[in-house]
């Protein structure tokens, strides 16, 4: 049986942080969780307003934005390497498994 209590919710970023405990066959085999989550449709919603309101054959500069990425991603991806290595993290960015983080099209 798990028990599952909240430690704290973020407003700015809406991170929730839990605290589960989940009870194993015997003592040894109990497991402590601290898990978190974030609720990210209002980050993913803003990307495409984004990328559907550039103009498709517009010329990029250097600084242009090209991603919005939720804090609890960036932190995979920092665990991961992946935001140390820029053909990663460019790779990463070009999947198209990840374009909802993505705020224009073409590729980086």
């Amino acid at each position: 049986m798990a028990d599952k209590r909240n430690l704290s919710v973020d407003p700015l970023s809406g991170i929730k942080t839990n605290f589960v405990y989940e009870e194993g066959e015997s003592l040894k085999d109990d497991q402590i969780v601290i898990a978190t989550s974030q609720d990210v449709t209002a980050i993913v919603e803003a990307n495409k307003r984004s990328a559907n309101a550039i103009d498709k054959h517009q010329k990029h500069g250097e600084w242009s934005k090209v991603a919005s990425i939720p804090m609890s991603v960036y932190h995979q991806l920092k665990e991961q390497g992946i935001t140390d290595d820029p053909a990663r993290f460019k790779r990463w960015l070009n999947d198209g498994e990840n374009k909802y983080f993505r705020t224009r099209g073409g590729t980086v």
